[in-house]
């Protein structure tokens, strides 16, 4: 048994091409002995389904703050509250946007606002975004407020451009995780 066993991680997937990348991950922490609940934009749906992610994780994937029974549903407290930690992975300019500055217009921003938990982020754009003056002051001031980053990396990028702006390998992701939760790398 490995530390990993009883530690829960709360997986935001935002909508951008790199969203494939988050269901190889999702399966790997699953496979690793992590408890893994997904949580998804609307915009991420259009790149890998939710029923993707329910499949690799065992569990129901969220998907809006409206899908419940109920008027209204505080699950935007309790999925933060049993997380040991949160990673967005893709970490779109617009998720790192939103968690700058406190927006809360989704499942996701709401919970990034709301956490008590350490906060993972894996960015993943075009080159220009992730230069882009505006971009590099949010991660300036999100990393100024104890938020973890993991890459992006230079590569070949989705729009056919070649540089920073592709989201890290999940095993890199992987690695930051452990090292974060105190897990054992295997």
């Amino acid at each position: 048994m490995t530390q990993t066993q009883d530690t829960e991680i709360l997986l935001g997937v935002t909508g951008g091409i790199a969203a494939y990348k988050s269901a190889d991950l999702c399966s790997r922490l699953v496979r690793q002995g992590y408890g893994v609940t997904v949580v998804m934009t609307e915009n991420a749906t259009r790149f890998v389904t939710p029923l993707t992610f329910g499949s690799l994780s065992g569990r129901k994937v969220y998907t809006s703050m409206w899908d419940s029974q109920s008027v209204y549903d505080t699950r935007h407290i309790a999925l933060a509250g049993q997380a040991h930690l949160i990673v967005v992975a893709p970490a779109t300019a617009n998720i790192i946007a939103k968690a700058a500055q406190g927006i809360c217009d989704d499942l996701l921003s709401t919970i990034l606002c709301g956490r008590k938990t350490d906060l993972l982020m894996a960015p993943a754009m075009n080159t220009q975004m992730w230069q882009n003056a505006a971009t590099q002051r949010n991660i300036e001031f999100l990393v100024s407020r104890g938020v973890h980053l993991v890459g992006p990396s230079d590569g070949n990028l989705a729009c056919g451009e070649i540089g920073p702006g592709r989201m890290s390998e999940p095993d890199e992701i992987i690695q930051r995780i452990k090292t974060l939760t105190g897990g054992t790398i295997v």
